[in-house]
C-alpha cells in the first residue's frame, strides 16, 4: 500500500508539473507582450555603450583629425569622397548582465489583494529588464547550469524568454553559485524569504569573485501587511506544514516588525557586499521597480542605496 501511495503521489506530482508547464507555456506570449510594453515606457534612447572604443562592432565613420593614426583610416570609405574617414567601433566592456528569476513554489502565491502572482510579476520584470538592456546592446544571459553564453538581439530575447519561463521550476529559493566572469553584473529577482544566513553565503561568495549584484525582492501585499482577521489557516507552499492562528490581527504588529527587520538585514547585507537591494509589491505598478533597476545598471544610482 505504501509503494502504491508513493506511486500515486509521484504521478500526481508529474501531472501537476505538466499542468503548470502548460499554463506557463500558454502565458508566454502574454508575459512577453507585457514585458515589452513596460520596457517601451522606459525606453528613452539607447542605454549603455553607444560610444566609440575598444570593440568588434562597427559604430560610425568620422572625419580624420590630425593626430589620428594612419592605420585607422578607412580607405574604402575615404575613396568615395574627397575626405579621409576613420572607422570607429562601438565600445564593449567585458561585463555582461546575468539574470535569475525565482521559480520556487512560494512564488506562485497570489492573494486577493494582488492581480498577479509573485511568479508572474517576477517574470515580467525580468523579461522587461532584459528587453530594455538588449535594446542598448547589452548581452544578457540566464544564471543556470549549462546555460547559453550572454547574447543580444531580438532572437536572443525570444530564446531567453522561453528558457526563463519554460524551464521546469525547482525547489530552490536561491540561485546556484556558478563561475561568472569578473566584473559581471548579476540581477536576482525573487521573494528572498530564505534564511538570511543562506542568502548571505550566496551574496558574499559572488561579491568575492568581483561580481556586482542587485537583489529585487518581490512580495505579495498580504506578505507585508498581514491584512487578515479572525481565525486563519496558513498553508506552507514548500513543505513547511500548516499553521492555524486564532485572532491573527493580534500578531500584526510583531509580524510587521519581523518583515521590516528581514528587509533591513537584506539591505545591510547587500550594502556590505557593494550590491544593491530593492523591494517591490505586486499591488504596485511594475514600472517603478524596472526604472530603479535600470538606473542602477546604468550607473545613475548609488550601489546599496
Amino acid at each position: 500500500m505504501a509503494a502504491k501511495t508513493q506511486g500515486l503521489d509521484a504521478a500526481g506530482q508529474v501531472i501537476s508539473l505538466r499542468q503548470g508547464a502548460d499554463a506557463l507555456s500558454a502565458a508566454l506570449p502574454a508575459l512577453m507582450l507585457q514585458a515589452e510594453q513596460i520596457a517601451n515606457t522606459l525606453s528613452h534612447g539607447e542605454h549603455g555603450r553607444r560610444r566609440s572604443g575598444i570593440g568588434e562592432s562597427f559604430w560610425q565613420f568620422r572625419h580624420y583629425n590630425p593626430g589620428d593614426a594612419a592605420n585607422k583610416i578607412d580607405w574604402r570609405q575615404s575613396a568615395k569622397s574627397q575626405s579621409h574617414f576613420v572607422r570607429e567601433n562601438e565600445w564593449q566592456g567585458a561585463q555582461s548582465v546575468w539574470l535569475w528569476c525565482d521559480r520556487s513554489p512560494s512564488m506562485d502565491y497570489c492573494s486577493a489583494f494582488a492581480a498577479q502572482s509573485k511568479q508572474q510579476r517576477a517574470l515580467v520584470l525580468s523579461l522587461a529588464l532584459a528587453s530594455l538592456l538588449m535594446r542598448g546592446g547589452e548581452r544578457i544571459g540566464l544564471l543556470q547550469p549549462g546555460g547559453a553564453p550572454p547574447s543580444s538581439g531580438r532572437a536572443a530575447f525570444s530564446r531567453l524568454a522561453e528558457n526563463m519561463v519554460l524551464t521546469p521550476a525547482g525547489e530552490n529559493d536561491l540561485p546556484p553559485l556558478l563561475g561568472l566572469p569578473r566584473f559581471a553584473r548579476l540581477v536576482l529577482v525573487g521573494d528572498f524569504l530564505a534564511p538570511l544566513e543562506e542568502t548571505g553565503v550566496l551574496v558574499r561568495s559572488y561579491a568575492a569573485k568581483g561580481v556586482q549584484g542587485h537583489l529585487l525582492q518581490v512580495l505579495d501585499p498580504a506578505e507585508e501587511d498581514l491584512p487578515f482577521a479572525g481565525k486563519v489557516r496558513f498553508e506552507g507552499m514548500q513543505g513547511e506544514g500548516n499553521l492555524t492562528v486564532g485572532r491573527v490581527e493580534g500578531l500584526r504588529g510583531a509580524y510587521h516588525r519581523r518583515i521590516q527587520q528581514h528587509q533591513d538585514e537584506l539591505r545591510a547585507l547587500c550594502r556590505g557586499a557593494g550590491w544593491s537591494f530593492a523591494n517591490h509589491r505586486t499591488d504596485r505598478p511594475p514600472h517603478l521597480a524596472l526604472l530603479a533597476l535600470h538606473q542602477l545598471l546604468s550607473g545613475s544610482a548609488r550601489m546599496g542605496r
